[in-house]
């Protein structure tokens, strides 16, 4: 009752608030660009709340509460007094409705769902277009499927349909708990949150696997240390790569037999696996 009561006293005194004339308005702007006088700046705010709650009037319908989107318009109202140029001739009113029309849609947009949406332009403009352009169509002679809908309304706001086929199901639901009871409060089914289930490995299991991989890739350096250039050379065209070479590749660039190729490749694999066996046994299970 207290804020409807604080609401209606300040939209009473907004309303009360006389109108600034053309050439009022130009020196009390100048006062505030020139002086920075606080007093011109918000005289001239004060007097264009009625803009302020007219706008807030128009975003009612997305269940927020009048007193805040007046507050958020005014802040924009502010900013757009602050960011005033009286040189260029242009009336307040219009220069301010673009800065209060901002605020009041970052405002909607930040809690009119918990999940975050309308981050681009475009979403923004979907967001705030959608169900005046539904309801434009559905007034209409034809008798359109919601696909032809979807197609129209994307067509007209310059989006693909799929990004209006989201927007129209999240306007239609609604945000639900994921702690809310299956089945209504009185349902033992469990929350929705039990149905959630990941087959991702566990954040510590994760972290474990990790920093096991770092180690082992640790080990395998120090360990092909060992061998020599040619040994390193032919472990890392044969194992370390994606397509491993062949042994007659190798043979024919290193100028010996495949064989010989095979009997070194041996060789270098034993160093390693003696290499590795004191510090990770299970390394040496996989090189064979």
């Amino acid at each position: 009752m207290k804020t409807l009561t604080a609401d209606r006293r300040m939209i009473k005194i907004a309303m009360e608030a006389p109108y600034l004339e053309r050439d009022e308005e130009h020196k009390l702007a100048q006062a505030w660009r020139n002086d920075n006088d606080q007093e011109a700046r918000n005289k001239i705010a004060m007097s264009h709340m009625r803009l302020v709650i007219s706008m807030a009037a128009k975003f009612r319908n997305f269940g927020l509460p009048m007193g805040d989107l007046v507050q958020e318009g005014h802040i924009g109202l502010l900013e757009a007094a602050a960011r005033f140029e009286p040189s260029r001739e242009v009336r307040f009113s219009t220069y301010a409705t673009w800065w209060i029309r901002a605020s009041m849609q970052d405002y909607v947009l930040r809690n009119w769902s918990i999940v975050r949406g309308g981050t681009s332009s475009a979403q923004k403009a979907l967001f705030f277009n959608l169900r005046r352009l539904r309801a434009r169509l559905a007034q209409g002679d034809r008798q359109l499927t919601s696909q032809a809908m979807h197609e129209e309304i994307a067509a007209a706001l310059g989006v693909s349909i799929a990004d209006v086929q989201t927007m129209d199901a999240r306007l239609s639901g609604s945000d639900t708990s994921l702690q809310a009871p299956v089945g209504g409060s009185d349902s033992d089914g469990g929350e929705r949150l039990d149905f959630l289930a990941s087959d991702a490995p566990l954040p510590d299991e994760q972290v474990s696997e990790m920093i096991d991989g770092e180690r082992a890739r640790v080990w395998l350096r120090d360990a092909l240390c060992a061998l020599t250039e040619r040994e390193m050379r032919i472990i890392r065209a044969r194992r370390l790569t994606e397509e491993g070479a062949t042994l007659e590749e190798l043979g024919i660039d290193l100028g010996i037999s495949k064989e010989r190729v095979r009997q070194i490749e041996t060789r270098a694999l034993e160093k390693l696996r003696a290499a590795l066996a004191t510090r990770a046994p299970a390394l040496t299970a996989g090189i064979h």
